[in-house]
């Protein structure tokens, strides 16, 4: 029989992951791909928007606002048709932290060709997904070297699109990546499941400060430094309450530690 402390901690999560809905999204990434209501749009919305999850949430939310208001009705439209030579210019004066205006136009257009080469990055990524695999470590090690070899110039790679595309393998916690993972695989009222071949169990949880720091608190994590085995070890043991769907506390726990909130 579960212990008393165990069902006292399941209950606090079922009921936060309950409490978290659509109406509480804002701020969050998350509330741009809500739109839209075509595949090829969220997707899209998706990469660029996890891509720029870090930082303070208001400078995240106000460099979205920016790049957002260049897609018009359709980010999938504006992508396909990007053309870096005579488009450039759009992003010229928008910076992001360690991404410059050079790093985003490099990106867009990398994005272009994925979606002319590939036609989706679901089915990018599902190049590169065994059933086999333990979870998406090693999937998302190879889709995310994928991308930077196709964003990149020749043998040169700024630090800006270095940043753009961790590594699992080199041990990066790939906060933003498995953000976007669990847009496109989980479905509820908040994330989409439009990538429909893969498992949630599968997933691993995206780890910033917030959810390290109550992780820790919960005794969800005995690590000190954000990696990608703090990831794993959150996610295994958030199994223990949701084998199924682990990573569905996720945006829970995150905004309980932005807000300042009691767990």
């Amino acid at each position: 029989m579960p212990s008393k402390k165990f069902l006292n901690l399941k209950r606090k999560l079922d009921y936060h992951y309950r409490a978290f809905d659509k109406k509480s999204i804002s701020p969050d990434p998350l509330q741009f791909l809500h739109r839209y209501s075509n595949y090829y749009d969220i997707e899209i919305a998706g990469i660029i928007a996890s891509t720029f999850s870090y930082g303070n949430i208001t400078q995240i939310i106000a460099t979205l606002e920016k790049l957002f208001g260049l897609f018009g009705n359709s980010p999938h439209e504006f992508i396909k048709n990007y053309d870096i030579k005579n488009d450039r210019k759009y992003t010229d004066k928008i910076v992001h932290r360690f991404f410059t205006g050079e790093d985003i136009a490099r990106f867009f257009s990398g994005l272009q060709k994925v979606y002319t080469e590939y036609d989706s990055l679901n089915y990018m990524f599902l190049l590169y997904y065994f059933d086999a695999d333990i979870n998406i470590k090693e999937s998302l090690s190879r889709f995310s070297k994928n991308l930077a070899d196709i964003c990149r110039t020749g043998k040169v790679t700024s630090n800006g699109l270095k940043f753009m595309f961790p590594d699992p393998d080199k041990g990066s916690a790939c906060k933003r990546l498995n953000l976007f993972l669990r847009w496109m695989i989980r479905s509820d009222e908040l994330d989409f499941g439009l990538w429909k071949e893969i498992p949630t169990g599968k997933l691993v949880i995206p780890v910033d400060t917030h959810i390290a720091r109550i992780c820790r608190e919960l005794k969800l994590t005995k690590r000190k430094n954000i990696s990608w085995k703090m990831a794993e070890e959150i996610t295994e043991n958030l199994k223990q309450f949701d084998p199924y769907d682990p990573v569905k506390y996720d945006f829970a726990i995150c905004h309980i530690g932005m807000r300042k909130m009691e767990f």
